[in-house]
């Protein structure tokens, strides 16, 4: 799932109407987030949707915590996710977004993901 919002809407914010967006769409186990999504209402809501959160803790005020051996072998999942982001930002114009209006830009990069998808596609058919 994804979702389309402000420059100044900080990522951690959209974490959980995402959550429950993608709950509704689709099975899964873990939800994987970095130290941005360390908070206890995320964590919370990743426990009600009956998945496990794999968030990287942020150390304010403390020592940080390591994740067990099992749950840093799924938290190194994340970095695909990461790639994709990337991908959509160097290839195929998620960077520099040239048109206006909430629609438009939701067009511009829902086709950016499709060639990504497209894509890998055809890699495994390949």
């Amino acid at each position: 799932s994804w979702a389309l919002t402000s420059a100044s809407l900080h990522d951690s914010q959209a974490a959980i109407p995402l959550a429950q967006m993608s709950a509704e769409r689709v099975a899964s186990l873990y939800d994987l987030a970095d130290a941005a999504y360390d908070a206890k209402e995320i964590r919370e809501m990743s426990a009600r949707l009956g998945h496990v959160a794999l968030i990287d803790h942020n150390p304010r005020r403390g020592e940080k915590r390591e994740f067990a051996p099992a749950e840093a072998v799924r938290y190194r999942q994340r970095s695909s996710a990461e790639r994709v982001f990337s991908h959509l930002h160097d290839n195929h114009g998620g960077r520099h977004v040239r048109v206006r209006g909430a629609a438009k830009v939701a067009a511009h990069l829902s086709f950016g993901l499709l060639v990504i998808a497209a894509e890998q596609l055809i890699k495994l058919l390949c």
